[in-house]
C-alpha cells in the first residue's frame, strides 16, 4: 500500500512540477483540459474527466469509439510519467539512466502511435478532414478547444451510440454454396490506415443464380468497387467466394479467366487495330491447347457478337465511345467467362448507346452467365436487370448489405420506385441523402433471419 501511495505521489508531483515550471506548458495544459471538457460533453461523457491525467486519455479513446485503445494509451501515459520521474521512485540515475532513456523512448513511441489512432478515429466521429491529425499531433490544445466549444464542430454519434454500434446487428446468415451460380460469404474486408485497422466491408452474404443480371447500387464510399475486387479475387477479403462449385480464392490461378472484369477505364493501346486487340486478348486468355485456327475463329465469333466486324481494321484510337466500350467487353468475353463484372460500362455514353450496350449484356446473361454491373444511371435500363444489391455505410462507416433481391421487392422494401431514390435514402444527410442507412441495414438483417 505504501508503494502505491508513493507512485501516486510521484504522479502528482510530476504533473504539478511540469505545469508550474513552464508557464507556456501550464497554459497549453489548461486549454487542453478546457477543450477536452467540451468534447467529452458533446460525446455524452462526463466532462470533468478531462481534468484527470490518464483518465483523460482513456475517455478520449471512448469518445472516438476505441475504448480498448484508450485504456492502453492511459496506461502508457502513466508509465511514461513514472519513467520521467524514476529518480523520485526507486531507480538510481547513476546506474539506470541509459536504461530509463531507452524505456522512455520505447513507451513514448508506442503512446504516440496509439494516440494517433485514437485521434484519427475521433476525426471520423467529428466528420473532419484527416489533415486535422497534424494539429492533434503538434498542438492538440488547438483542435481540442475548437471542437469542444464551437457549435460547428459536432460528433456524428455519441460514445454510447458507438458502443452499441453495428456489432449488435450482424446477420451471420451465410448463403448456401451450390454447384451452379455464385456464392459470396464475405465476413470482412479490412485495411490498415495510420496503424489503425479499418473495416471497409462486413457481413455480406448472397447467392446469385446463373443467367441473372444484377445491379450493384450504393453511395460514394459504400464499397462497391471494393466488393467487386473481393468477388473477383483481385483484392482478397476474409471471405468464401464460390463460382459454379469452385472456390475462387483457393483455385484463383485456374479460375482467373473464368471471370471477366471490365474496369471503368479501358487499358487498350490506341495504336492497335480492333482485330489485333482481340487477337492479343485471345492469346493471353484462351487455354494453350487452342490452335491458332481456333483462336482466330473465336475472335471472329466475338467480333460478330459485339458488332465489331465492320470496324475490325480500325485503330482503337479512332473508335467511338460506344465501340470502345464494346471492345473492352469483347476482350473479356474472349475466354467465355461464367461471371462478368462491369464497373460503369455506360460512363460517357448517351442514353441510346447505353441502352444498346446493356441489351448486349442482357443477351450475355441469357446465355447462363452472371452479370454484375455498377452504373450511376440505373433507371434508364432497370427493366433489363433481375436483381439489385444495395450497399450502404453503417454508423461506423463500414460498407454493409442493405438489400439483395429482386427489383420489385427492393422497391417495396425501401418504399421507393426509382433506384436513384433508393441510393438517396441510404446516403448520409451531409451527402444530400436521407441518412437511413442503418435503418435499412437492420431491417435487412431481420429479413435474412426470417
Amino acid at each position: 500500500m505504501s508503494f502505491l501511495l508513493k507512485i501516486l505521489d510521484v504522479l502528482a508531483v510530476a504533473f504539478l512540477r511540469g505545469d508550474l515550471a513552464d508557464p507556456a506548458f501550464l497554459v497549453m495544459n489548461i486549454l487542453r483540459v478546457f477543450g477536452m471538457w467540451g468534447i467529452f460533453r458533446k460525446c455524452g461523457l462526463t466532462p470533468w474527466h478531462a481534468a484527470i491525467p490518464c483518465l483523460r486519455e482513456a475517455k478520449t479513446g471512448e469518445a472516438a469509439g476505441m475504448e480498448k485503445e484508450g485504456r492502453v494509451a492511459a496506461f502508457l501515459y502513466g508509465i511514461s510519467v513514472l519513467l520521467a520521474e524514476a529518480d523520485l521512485l526507486f531507480f538510481s540515475e547513476e546506474h539506470t539512466e541509459a536504461i530509463i532513456t531507452v524505456l522512455q523512448t520505447f513507451v513514448g513511441i508506442i503512446l504516440i502511435i496509439y494516440m494517433v489512432r485514437i485521434h484519427l478515429s475521433l476525426i471520423e466521429v467529428f466528420d473532419r478532414s484527416k489533415w486535422w491529425i497534424v494539429l492533434w499531433i503538434l498542438f492538440d490544445f488547438i483542435p481540442a478547444v475548437l471542437w469542444g466549444w464551437l457549435k460547428r464542430y459536432q460528433p456524428l454519434y455519441k460514445a454510447s451510440e458507438l458502443k452499441h454500434s453495428a456489432e449488435n446487428y450482424f446477420s451471420n446468415a451465410k448463403a448456401e454454396v451450390l454447384d451452379q451460380g455464385l456464392t459470396v460469404n464475405l465476413e470482412e474486408r479490412t485495411a490498415t490506415e495510420f496503424f489503425k485497422k479499418k473495416y471497409l466491408l462486413r457481413d455480406i452474404h448472397m447467392y446469385i443464380q446463373p443467367g441473372h443480371m444484377v445491379l450493384l447500387l450504393g453511395g460514394s464510399g459504400a464499397g462497391k468497387t471494393t466488393f467487386l475486387n473481393a468477388v473477383n479475387g483481385y483484392e482478397k477479403a476474409k471471405a468464401e467466394v464460390v463460382l459454379n462449385g469452385r472456390n475462387m480464392y483457393r483455385d484463383y490461378k485456374d479460375m482467373q479467366y473464368n471471370i471477366g472484369f471490365v474496369p471503368q477505364q479501358d487499358l487498350m493501346r490506341g495504336s492497335d487495330s480492333v482485330y489485333r486487340t482481340l487477337t492479343d486478348a485471345a492469346t493471353m486468355r484462351l487455354p494453350a491447347a487452342f490452335t491458332r485456327e481456333e483462336r482466330e475463329a473465336r475472335v471472329e465469333e466475338v467480333m460478330a457478337i459485339f458488332g465489331l466486324t465492320p470496324v475490325r481494321n480500325n485503330l482503337v484510337v479512332k473508335l467511338s465511345g460506344g465501340q470502345r466500350k464494346r471492345l473492352s467487353i469483347a476482350m473479356e468475353f474472349i475466354s467465355n467467362p461464367s461471371l462478368f463484372i462491369l464497373d460503369e460500362p455506360d460512363s460517357g455514353l448517351d442514353g441510346v448507346m447505353a441502352r444498346e450496350l446493356f441489351l448486349q449484356l442482357r443477351q450475355i446473361a441469357d446465355q447462363g452467365k452472371i452479370i454484375i454491373v455498377i452504373t450511376h444511371t440505373p433507371d434508364r435500363v432497370i427493366d433489363l436487370f433481375d436483381d439489385v444489391i444495395v450497399l450502404a455505410k453503417d454508423e461506423n462507416r463500414t460498407g454493409r448489405l442493405a438489400w439483395y433481391g429482386s427489383i420489385e421487392e427492393a422497391r417495396a422494401f425501401f418504399g421507393k420506385e426509382k433506384m436513384e431514390e433508393i441510393v438517396k435514402s441510404v446516403n448520409r444527410r451531409e451527402e444530400g441523402g436521407e441518412g437511413r442507412a442503418d435503418e435499412f441495414i437492420r431491417k435487412f438483417v431481420e429479413v435474412q433471419h426470417g
